[in-house]
């Protein structure tokens, strides 16, 4: 029993574990007992509590006298317990029977300490897995299982998990729980052997360096393209050394940051360039945002200068920041400037959301980002025939590649106007134009790219990198249906490493899983392995490392791991901890790049394929992606509390919402506003003043009190879903027009009833679904509507008349199909 629950609270990730096991029934204190003929066999629960500190020896023995107490209660039927208990679902999934046959003395003598048999799937099995041990001269376990939930394989490792850790615990009773590991040597080599990625690249330089080499290779190439203006790179360089010398001029160099406040432009890529070339960091700050979260992040930041133009002002500025116009330095010599930069100084700090209501901003070095490039450049060769789509904003840290991948390989950097990543007419059109042949792709904004009806015409499209969200086969499966000759990439990483940490390229013949004897994962494409450089460790709540198939939280190390955060040492050494494995495997590696001391804890669930590849499952705490924008919903529930009125309040991420995932809100307090509609307006405008868009709640929902678990805590499963908001006055469509848009409406939103002063972005749209309206409507009335205008125009009523206006007929060009009928 100690065994098999120390096997499932390693598989569960979990301290505490149960299962049930049989007892014989037969009453020990009746002297014939033994000769009474019936079934007295009775099931029990059987509860381990792991402590990881615990000494084998006495864990065991405690584990023993449980045992004794629980067997006085062996008469209890497992139904009765079952209705005690009222949890709605079964007690347990695992049962174990053991048949008490004499066991001999020397059982765990030996390499293997019992026989193992595997019965396939059994249609009467009860539970979804069940292990017979049965002790005579040896121990022999029978595993019955349900095939549709547990694979052969998957059999084979458990019992050859247990069979380890039997042995493990007999080895070694004065142990700790912890230092019990249940992988066999063999499965030890090869996770070495997985995170076994040492490659050799010029790591010892910084990035100016690598950048000014290519400048002098090909000073007349075009290096960067916005509309119908461009630059070489000789251009290119030029302008950003002037500047750079007028920032060093300014005081600025190694460890200083410089914030960047400029929409996409020529002048964004100078500016960022310049901080870089001036060896300081550059800091982008996102010109949607609040001005009271700008103001926070500079004054954190602690920057030196800010950066922008004659249109993007910001103040009052910290006292120790100095605004510049992006134009200065145009007396300065267009000469490379110097710098004292080394590897490990500071390149980037990008700022997420912060649980603690504050966003934190992440150090990232040039290391890192060289490592990052260089494996991108092995991985999927650029020349100088290739197109780069800059789309990503600043501030996320795709934009980093995105503007440095290029310009390190001679490639053309084209980008996009300001909006235009949401905007899936613009990309499609400006792809063609462009003749892009590489560009980033959040799932969620590649699913709307999909839908538009010319996306196939985009030929030149040779790759498409996704990042920032799971990737779901089904939306695989569509990408190669409409872009059968594009390749399509899944990466994944964090903030706190340099971009990405793991690569997975798609394959179109084939499921993700289907190269395994394993169940097809139904949720997610896999985000592959580490790439250069980089490890990946998949650890349980004790730091143990799991074995193929059970989740663990993913640890990042290498040279990518960040530096840490930006003036939080406290939330730095809690994340960013030291490698336990660098004595077992790195050391005498023969690369001393590969010898990194930190790990970073991601908070993200991922388990490993057969064949090393990385599935990810999901988080472990309340941080959530929402259209791949990461989101700690404390700092949102954080400045929810500041609201006037409010006593408590908490956010969730529903999937059931129309249109999609959401965020909603739940608040309990004396509220002013009398109706839900006005509890949202003022809300929500309380909130834009403080969070960035993408991080307000959809929907808000007044409360007398939060739902709580019988143990106090907060059950959000008992949270209930947002009403629909209240319509007052109710008009059905009235022409052909108002009829299609209420149409696609329905379709998008999954609503059944529609009023032609329906607000769309109060229905429960957002920027996607907006984006997805936007390339039905062309579809539907064959006219070019640009997107701002589904922004203006938000009701059904005002949508018709200025798609009417526009001189379109009222009569759709064709008649929707595959939809429900519409309830006027």
């Amino acid at each position: 029993q100690g065994a098999l629950g120390l096997l499932l609270s390693r598989y569960g990730n979990t301290h505490d574990i149960v299962f049930g096991a049989t007892c014989a029934g037969r009453p020990a204190n009746l002297a014939d007992s033994l000769s009474m003929v019936g079934l007295f066999i009775n099931t029990l629960p059987v509860r381990v509590q792991v402590e990881p500190q615990a000494q084998v020896a006495q864990w065991l023995q405690a584990l023993g006298a449980q045992q004794v107490q629980t067997t006085a209660h062996e008469h209890v039927s497992l139904r009765e317990l079952q209705t005690w208990v009222n949890e709605g679902r079964a007690l347990f999934d695992c049962l174990l029977v053991f048949e008490s046959y004499p066991v001999a003395t020397d059982m765990f003598q030996g390499q293997t300490a019992f026989q193992l048999e595997n019965i396939q799937f059994n249609e009467w099995t009860h539970f979804p897995l069940t292990l017979l041990v049965a002790a005579g001269e040896r121990l022999t376990i029978t595993a019955k299982y349900r095939s549709g939930q547990i694979s052969s394989d998957a059999i084979t490792r458990l019992l050859d998990h247990l069979n380890t850790l039997i042995i493990k615990l007999s080895e070694k009773p004065q142990g700790c729980l912890q230092d019990i590991s249940l992988l066999s040597p063999i499965e030890e080599q090869q996770l070495i052997e997985w995170n076994h990625t040492e490659t050799d690249y010029p790591l010892e330089r910084v990035l100016p360096d690598l950048l000014r080499l290519q400048a002098q290779k090909t000073p007349d190439a075009t290096a960067v393209v916005f509309g119908k203006q461009s630059l070489t790179y000789g251009e290119l360089h030029q302008q950003a050394n002037q500047l750079a010398h007028y920032l060093q001029h300014q005081g600025i160099g190694t460890e200083h940051r410089v914030a960047i406040y400029l929409d996409r432009s020529l002048a964004m890529v100078v500016a960022i360039l310049a901080v870089v070339k001036a060896g300081a960091a550059y800091v982008p700050l996102e010109p949607s945002y609040p001005p009271s979260r700008l103001q926070w992040m500079l004054k954190d930041a602690d920057v030196s200068a800010v950066l922008s133009d004659q249109r993007l002002k910001l103040s009052p500025l910290p006292e120790t920041a100095v605004s510049i116009d992006v134009s200065a330095g145009l007396q300065q010599p267009v000469t490379e400037p110097q710098h004292t930069l080394n590897p490990e100084n500071s390149i980037y700090v990008i700022y997420t959301s912060g649980s603690t209501g504050q966003p934190k901003g992440v150090v990232n070095t040039h290391q890192g980002l060289v490592n990052r490039l260089c494996w991108t450049q092995q991985a999927y060769g650029l020349n100088n025939k290739d197109r780069i789509l800059q789309k990503t904003p600043l501030s996320f840290d795709v934009s980093v590649w995105e503007l440095f991948w290029p310009l390190l390989n001679g490639a053309t950097l084209v980008i996009a106007k300001p909006g235009g990543h949401k905007d899936s007419a613009y990309l499609v059109k400006t792809i063609r134009q462009q003749q892009i042949t590489t560009l980033h792709f959040v799932p969620s904004m590649l699913a709307v790219f999909l839908e538009e009806p010319d996306v196939s015409t985009c030929s030149s499209l040779q790759r498409v990198i996704c990042s920032g969200e799971a990737l779901s086969p089904a939306l695989q499966k569509k990408f190669f249906a409409k872009l059968p000759n594009t390749e399509l990439h899944n990466l994944y990483g964090p903030t706190e490493a340099a971009i990405d940490v793991t690569a997975w390229q798609c394959c179109p013949e084939q499921p993700a899983s289907e190269t395994t004897s394993e169940p097809a994962s139904e949720t997610t494409v896999p985000i592959g392995h580490p790439i250069a450089n980089t490890q990946i460790y998949l650890l349980d709540k004790d730091n143990n490392q799991v074995p193929v198939g059970i989740p663990g939280e993913l640890h990042i190390g290498g040279v990518g791991v960040a530096r840490g955060y930006l003036n939080r040492p406290e939330l730095t050494a809690e994340r960013f901890v030291t490698n336990p494995f660098l004595s077992s495997e790195m050391v005498g590696s023969g690369h001393p790049t590969s010898i990194f001391p930190i790990i970073y804890k991601t908070g993200d669930l991922g388990r490993y394929r057969p064949d090393g590849a990385i599935e990810y499952l999901g988080r472990q705490d309340f941080q959530v992606k929402l259209r791949g924008v990461r989101i700690e919903l404390g700092e949102i529930e954080s400045a929810l509390n500041e609201y006037p009125g409010i006593r408590q309040c908490t956010v969730l991420l529903r999937e059931d919402m129309p249109g999609g995932p959401a965020l909603v809100a739940y608040v309990v307090g004396n509220i002013a506003e009398k109706s839900a509609t006005d509890i949202k307006q003022s809300m929500v405008a309380f909130l834009k003043q403080r969070l960035p868009e993408a991080m307000v709640p959809s929907a808000f929902v007044a409360l007398e009190t939060l739902p709580l678990t019988p143990n106090g805590k907060l059950d959000r499963r008992a949270l209930p879903p947002p009403d629909q908001p209240a319509r007052a006055v109710r008009v059905a469509p009235r022409n052909q027009t108002e009829i299609a848009i209420a149409t696609i409406w329905q379709d998008i939103l999954q609503i059944d009833t529609l009023s032609i002063y329906d607000n769309f972005f109060e229905l429960g749209g957002h920027s996607l679904t907006a984006t997805r309206m936007n390339t039905r409507l062309r579809q539907q009335f064959q006219i070019e509507l640009p997107l701002h205008r589904v922004f203006e125009y938000p009701t059904i009523e005002t949508l018709a008349v200025h798609i009417d206006a526009l001189g379109i007929a009222t009569q759709p060009t064709h008649t929707p199909t595959g939809h429900k009928e519409i309830e006027l």
